[in-house]
């Protein structure tokens, strides 16, 4: 056998073994997806949930001033921000770290990177604040592929009490918010001062409620929130590290699929070559046999 035919033969063996481990780790990835798809859903409806209980305690209070400091900026500024950047442990999601990251680490420069303590959950993000030359804060090696309620209240609760102490004037988190199948947004989202939502004016102007509607609590509102606010602030938490979960699976399923995809057509290339190469030797055998043949005459 030719060389070169040896050669494509082996390239089509390699190809081979590479799109059966990308096949592999695309149905991962898929099953994967769902599971988490389907805890993201659920953690979802609790945390619009309690949001639309904040909002109607909150909206109750009117104009009233009230002592809620995970709600307030504090009075005395300590110049610093926190900023938790959630990106993958793992490669083969295409482009999903980059994109995750880019809006960080604008958000780091525009700022000052003396200004910013960064905390990243995932090795990849550590990688690329090197390559920015920036400098790693926390790594929150801990924390895996599926974030568990546990921990990330751990850090809720944490960075509640360091903004309550006046550590940093803002907590906020970069991750890559799951809005469909199709659409994904990398987002730096302001966790800390927590906005209290408001109630959704379109609804109740449409069922012409506005100011009529009036509640009894107990304890008072102020109360309520204050037990309330850092729930909200754990629970929002936790979906975004659901969310950019999610995100991570998806990007990974799409990029192996294209993997696959891209190793079936090379191997479709290398096929056709290998069949060329083949008949091109066995038709010089054959001139060879028949060249041979003629001179004996």
């Amino acid at each position: 056998m030719p060389a070169n035919i040896r050669e494509i033969k082996g390239r089509i063996k390699a190809v081979g073994n590479i799109q059966r481990i990308t096949k592999t780790m695309q149905l991962i990835a898929s099953a994967r997806f769902q599971k988490l798809q389907k805890r993201a859903t659920e953690a979802q409806a609790y945390t619009r949930k309690v949001a639309e209980v904040v909002g109607e305690v909150a909206s109750s209070l009117g104009g009233e001033d009230v002592n809620l400091p995970l709600a307030t900026p504090p009075s005395r500024k300590s110049g610093k921000e926190l900023l938790l950047i959630l990106s993958a442990s793992r490669g083969f999601c295409g482009s999903y770290n980059a994109n995750v990251m880019r809006p960080a680490i604008q958000h780091i420069q525009s700022l000052g990177p003396d200004k910013v303590d960064n905390e990243i959950v995932g090795k990849k993000g550590v990688a690329l604040m090197k390559f920015s030359r920036l400098e790693v804060g926390t790594f929150h090696d801990h924390i895996g592929d599926t974030p568990m309620y546990d921990d990330v209240q751990a850090l809720a609760q944490r960075y509640m009490d360091g903004f309550i102490a006046g550590e940093f004037d803002a907590v906020r988190v970069a991750y890559m918010r799951f809005v469909s199948m199709s659409k994904q947004t990398p987002e730096v989202m302001q966790l800390l001062p927590l906005e209290p939502p408001k109630a959704d004016a379109d609804q109740t102007e449409a069922s012409g409620t506005a100011g009529t509607t009036n509640y009894e609590f107990s304890p008072n509102a102020e109360e309520l929130l204050g037990e309330l606010l850092p729930i909200t602030v754990k629970s929002t938490l936790y979906q975004a590290f659901n969310e950019a979960a999610v995100s991570e699976q998806l990007a990974r399923m799409v990029a192996m699929k294209a993997a696959t995809d891209a190793a079936g057509k090379v191997g479709k290339t290398l096929k056709r070559q290998y069949n060329r190469a083949r008949q091109a030797a066995i038709t010089t055998e054959l001139s060879e046999i028949i060249a041979g043949a003629a001179a004996l005459e």
